[in-house]
């Protein structure tokens, strides 16, 4: 997802690097920043949240836009549970105020989550009906919100 929220921004005449948070060392090269995670138990991943806590303060002084990858988006209606997903980028938002944020469906593959005990779970909620497995992402939408995000970050010809 990141690769295709880069190349939308870089389609817009942005310079653009799509990285690991972990190889990110320094922030300074950079006018703008775009930064995601996936959400597991309602939260960004740990190394997501480690990314926006060492870099804080750079983040504030910078646009800054962020967005979720979560099945919640995939159930049945789950757009109903947006405001709810919403909420997953509180303490992001406690840290750095994002000028944008993107809320995202993604792809389930039950035999890449890691605990036996999450992939019962999904298991269990794929043959309810919860979710169906496979890929959700709505790459439309995903290019929208990129596109959306150049005059946001000040981007043209700049280093996001």
């Amino acid at each position: 997802m990141a690769e295709a929220i880069g190349k939308t921004l870089s389609e817009s005449g942005a310079q653009v690097d799509v990285l690991p948070m972990q190889e990110v060392k320094d922030l300074t090269p950079y006018r703008a920043v775009v930064a995601g995670s996936a959400i597991q138990n309602k939260q960004w991943l740990p190394e997501a949240m480690q990314f926006i806590q060492a870099h804080q303060s750079e983040l504030a002084r910078k646009p800054f836009a962020a967005f979720l990858v979560c099945m919640t988006l995939a159930m049945r209606n789950g757009e109903t549970y947006r405001p709810f997903v919403a909420e997953f980028l509180a303490p992001v938002r406690a840290l750095v105020r994002p000028v944008s944020e993107g809320y995202f469906s993604g792809k389930l593959d039950i035999r890449k989550v890691p605990s036996f005990s999450d992939r019962l779970k999904f298991r269990l909620s794929v043959l309810f009906g919860v979710w169906a497995e496979g890929d959700h992402r709505d790459w439309n939408a995903i290019r929208l919100w990129a596109e959306s995000l150049a005059p946001l970050l000040h981007i043209k010809g700049n280093k996001p």
